[in-house]
């Protein structure tokens, strides 16, 4: 997976690359963005890393309609807007380069205030979350890695309060944007993550009944 990031890096026209681990369950989501990075830092590649937990609505807004809503986790939890306004329209083609790694502290629910940074040369940014394959996120990513995984893995995996929140608003995530083919469409990475040890990397096969394959099945 580096390695294909690597040759991203390779083909960026003197922007920076931003990468993006979109799955529901948010440990395994940031679990593999950490991985990633590291590997690349690991080849000297200059590597930033954005965590969804530091790019939440504050409370009084994500909240409204209480935590166990799907849709307003679905629609209103990660501030969308404000990670493509301060990290990823920045970091982009034409972009100013300054941007900012975290917005607000998901346990204090305020500013962490900092300020921007100024993107060096070859920077490559991992950042997780779930719904990055959005119609509103999906074009300002470079490379995306969509994680599948499946109904009876997320209720293994996922925290007891989390569980049918995260459920319904991904099954909702599914079928409203198809993420899947999308990605693989783009030059992304889909892979199925029911067990994180045993990740199986996805390639599209325009044979399958479901557009695409398990690699090496």
């Amino acid at each position: 997976m580096a390695v294909g990031v690597r040759g991203t890096v390779a083909a960026a026209g003197g922007h920076a690359v931003r990468v993006g681990v979109d799955g529901p369950v948010g440990a395994d989501g940031a679990a593999l963005a950490d991985a990633v990075a590291a590997a690349l830092a690991e080849r000297a590649v200059p590597t930033g890393r954005v965590r969804a937990d530091d790019w939440l609505r504050s409370r009084s807004l994500r909240l409204e309609y209480g935590p166990a809503d799907p849709d307003a986790y679905y629609e209103g939890w990660l501030d969308m807007y404000a990670l493509r306004r301060e990290v990823l329209d920045p970091l982009g083609p034409g972009g100013s380069g300054r941007w900012l790694a975290r917005l607000r502290d998901p346990a204090t629910d305020r500013s962490y205030r900092e300020p921007a940074t100024v993107a060096v040369p070859g920077l490559v940014v991992v950042a997780d979350g779930p719904f990055l394959a959005r119609w509103e996120l999906a074009d300002a990513f470079d490379v995306v890695v969509h994680l599948e995984v499946t109904p009876a893995a997320q209720r293994r995996r996922l925290p007891d309060d989390d569980r049918e929140r995260v459920l319904a608003a991904w099954r909702r995530y599914l079928d409203e944007t198809d993420p899947a083919p999308r990605v693989l469409a783009a030059g992304g990475l889909v892979v199925r993550f029911d067990h994180p040890a045993r990740p199986a990397l996805v390639v599209p096969d325009d044979g399958a009944r479901d557009g695409h394959r398990s690699a090496g099945s």
